[in-house]
């Protein structure tokens, strides 16, 4: 369907004259259009040019303005409504001012009067320059000059995360030894800490704090591990044990031996629990077998400090003081992955939920970098210097984030959105390295503990459904009290 000039115009164009020249081009229109001569001109398809036409035979002219309101068509709103609307729409759709008209886009041609010859109305015109905003792609653009009155969607602000702490426990005698892991959280809401012989258990729905076990006055705690599932707690001795509890009876299920030396790293998958030791191995139990262990993993060359299993329990990862990260599979005794690009101890360790394969590990204070790597395609995919030591890692299950703990010489805690590792907030507020660190089970908040004996709770990441909903620790458990 097309609109004939002819029949809406009250001044016809005169019929065409048989010799007349073929319609402008560009290159023949001097009296408006301005190419460049240092510019070559590359042209495939016809673009409309608002700039040239006649929007008065379209009968869109500005409508009068309306009478002065009266008492009596105070109530009639629909005319007034219509009129605003249609001036709003007109003024996005071509500008503010009819006569003159922009094109968008070109800012190097000029202005083109409405009352043009006939002659030089030309609505298709070459155009070369189709590099145009984003912006320029939406239909009421974002120039409040040819938009005024248009009210835009707001940008949505970046997700705010507090600076604060919003608890704080006082945990004595949580020791300052980077190679331990003292704090973890279970799936039924309850932190297990470690602090010298003993064992507590804090309920983050009650506040209720129990004692678990004391291993006596010759012997240490230097990890503790939930499992996955059920509330069996593994805990790993300086005297190279393995203890099994089960904290809803609070009474030792079992004690595996194996080690010579401190126990110092623990992960469960589904069925095993691998421990891992001063001693340089690594053991894998399964807690329904008679055997203690069911094999040995055998390739760092010091102390192992951490370990952690992938969220489909098919690779475990190991760091080592050797400055080394391996990556085992479920029947492996040779790491199938080898990465020795750290140049310090690898304890920080965190498998993506979000990817399958993608590992995240954080090395010491020589090393002070969070590496990135592919274990399906075996490589190393990005690397970001964090500026201190990394002492834990764990990933958002919610959001495409991350947190980093950190020791010398900061002792801060970062907030990262990947994988472009831009800081989302960095949160102060220990005294010591922040050598540990566990997250809650709704993947809200997460608990960091220090050299400085204190157990910290922060807010960092939002819930799968909604960014503002609560924790579910209760607001009964802010303030400042003791573990033990």
């Amino acid at each position: 369907m097309t609109n004939n000039p002819s029949s809406s115009s009250p001044n016809p164009s005169p019929p065409p004259n048989p010799n007349s020249q073929p319609p402008a081009t560009p290159s023949s229109c001097p009296n408006y259009y301005h190419p460049s001569p240092s510019r070559t001109i590359y042209s495939d398809r016809f673009i409309p040019c608002r700039s040239a036409s006649n929007f008065a035979l379209f009968d869109i002219s500005p409508p009068p303005p309306p009478p002065p309101p009266s008492d009596a068509a105070r109530g009639e709103d629909n005319s007034s409504s219509s009129a605003a609307y249609t001036a709003l729409l007109r003024t996005a759709l071509f500008g503010s001012d009819l006569g003159f008209v922009a094109p968008p886009g070109t800012p190097d041609k000029k202005s083109f009067p409405v009352n043009a010859s006939p002659g030089n109305r030309n609505i298709f015109r070459f155009k070369s320059e189709t590099k145009q905003s984003l912006h320029s792609l939406y239909p009421f653009g974002f120039d409040d000059d040819h938009a005024r009155g248009v009210v835009h969607s707001p940008v949505k602000a970046p997700r705010k995360v507090s600076r604060s702490p919003f608890k704080v426990l006082d945990a004595p005698a949580l020791q300052d030894d980077f190679y331990l892991n003292l704090v973890d959280w279970s799936s039924h809401n309850v932190l297990a800490v470690g602090l010298g012989n003993c064992v507590y258990l804090w309920n983050a729905c009650s506040s209720k704090v129990t004692k678990l076990c004391d291993l006596g006055i010759d012997d240490s705690v230097c990890s503790v591990g939930w499992a996955q599932h059920g509330t069996n707690l593994a805990v790993g001795t300086s005297n190279g044990k393995v203890q099994i509890w089960d904290a809803s009876r609070c009474k030792r299920v079992r004690t595996m031996e194996g080690h010579r030396l401190r126990v110092g790293a623990l992960a469960w998958s589904s069925s095993m629990l691998s421990s891992g030791s001063r001693d340089k191995s690594i053991l894998q139990r399964d807690p329904r077998a008679q055997e203690d262990f069911v094999s040995k993993l055998s390739g760092h060359k010091s102390e192992v400090c951490g370990l952690k299993w992938s969220y489909d329990n098919r690779e475990l990862a190991s760091g080592g003081n050797d400055n080394k990260l391996f990556v085992w599979n479920q029947h492996s005794t040779q790491p199938v992955l080898k990465y020795c690009e750290h140049t310090a101890a690898v304890k920080a360790i965190a498998w993506s939920p979000h990817l399958h394969g993608l590992l995240a590990s954080g090395g010491g204070t020589a090393d002070r970098c969070i590496r990135f790597w592919n274990t399906t395609t075996n490589s190393h995919l990005s690397s970001m210097d964090t500026g201190s030591q990394v002492c834990n890692l764990v990933w958002s299950k919610n959001v495409n984030e991350l947190v980093s703990t950190h020791g010398y010489s900061q002792n801060q805690i970062i907030v990262w959105r990947y994988p472009t590792m831009s800081k989302l907030a960095t949160l102060t507020g220990h005294t010591y390295r922040v050598l540990y660190l566990a997250i809650s089970p709704d993947g809200q908040t997460i608990v960091t503990g220090a050299g400085d004996e204190t157990l910290r709770f922060w807010n960092v990441f939002p819930s799968p459904k909604s960014q503002n909903t609560e924790s579910e620790i209760g607001a009964s458990s802010f303030g400042r009290t003791h573990i033990r």
